[in-house]
């Protein structure tokens, strides 16, 4: 039994064929690979397309999802090992990831870091911990990486320019009010990579680049799939040429839950947001965004507005991608 928690546990062929599988989908194949099967979907936080999606996804298919709120429509769970559980969680992750398994013949989780302690989030213990009790598939839908963001974010490249191969890939960093968590960005550079593009991340200076872990897989799935992978802080160096811009926001890790300080710095890079002059740097790129996006922070409402952004559809292939990778879970 394999799960569904990063992308780095899978090779480009099994996610080439998630996505060849995806393509059938949106092309109007049906499946009732779900048929007479249940969905848990547990969402730690909130969430628009990822929970329609997966509802729909599954009911598409003939399956049933059932949705959990733990701490509001579930009871609050512990992930302590050895805890005294005299605080406000009910019930502990153990009892929780096996009587799941019992019901459901998937389980998915949504839980963002607590943006307290990265040297914490960054273990991602939640969706582990779900993934080591239970005996059905685990699905991340978001936590420090978000897989399912990533699928749909490929197909959507692969629509576009056809093999993404050597194509020239620009990931920047843009202006938000507030510290973002990392794990588009992380995953971005993870599905970029694993399908050989030429990749650059653009960030206003080094406390800004991303956890070392996900850097260095990026470096080694370049090597290995025939890509390269840079860093700048040179906006006009790295819009040169590319032809597919992808923006997110978030903050830096080295001020990880300690914000305020950060905030200062921050607030002097609101130039990094995403308008018509540096698109027009490109090579007739296409933009895309993961949503939600703040417009005329992140990027203007002339670049959200262009024939050239995609963003519309790469959050309806999250819905064809979704029931791809289901379906190859289901089948294992």
């Amino acid at each position: 039994m394999k799960h569904f928690i990063t992308t780095a546990d899978w090779s480009q062929q099994a996610l080439q064929e998630m996505l060849d599988l995806a393509k059938k989908f949106k092309q109007g194949e049906k499946s009732n690979a779900l048929k007479n099967k249940s969905v848990a979907l547990l969402f730690f936080n909130p969430s628009l397309r990822t929970r329609t999606s997966f509802e729909l996804g599954t009911w598409q298919m003939g399956g049933h999802a059932v949705v959990l709120e733990p701490g509001k429509s579930a009871w609050p769970l512990d992930f302590e090992f050895g805890s005294t559980m005299d605080g406000i969680a009910e019930e502990h992750v153990i009892e929780a990831a096996r009587v799941l398994s019992r019901f459901c013949d998937l389980i998915c989780i949504r839980a963002f870091p607590k943006f307290e302690n990265w040297q914490e989030d960054r273990q991602d213990k939640v969706i582990k911990t779900f993934a080591k009790y239970a005996s059905v598939p685990v699905i991340n839908m978001e936590t420090i990486t978000h897989p399912c963001q990533e699928l749909a974010h490929m197909q959507t490249i692969q629509e576009q320019l056809g093999v993404a191969k050597n194509k020239k890939y620009l990931l920047t960093w843009t202006y938000h009010p507030k510290p973002l968590n990392t794990a588009v960005a992380n995953s971005s550079l993870l599905i970029s990579t694993k399908f050989g593009m030429d990749v650059t991340l653009l960030c206003p200076n080094e406390n800004y680049l991303l956890d070392q872990r996900y850097m260095q897989l990026a470096k080694e799935n370049a090597e290995e799939n025939g890509g390269s992978f840079q860093v700048t802080h040179n906006i006009e160096e790295a819009y040169e040429g590319a032809e597919i811009v992808y923006a997110k926001s978030w903050g830096a890790l080295p001020y990880f839950g300690n914000w305020e300080p950060e905030k200062q710095i921050r607030d002097q890079y609101k130039h990094f947001i995403v308008n018509e002059e540096k698109m027009a740097m490109t090579n007739n790129a296409k933009f895309s965004h993961c949503l939600p996006l703040r417009r005329n922070i992140k990027a203007t409402d002339a670049v959200m507005d262009a024939d050239y952004c995609i963003a519309i559809d790469e959050a309806e292939n999250r819905l064809h991608a979704q029931k791809a990778m289901m379906e190859h879970l289901i089948k294992q």
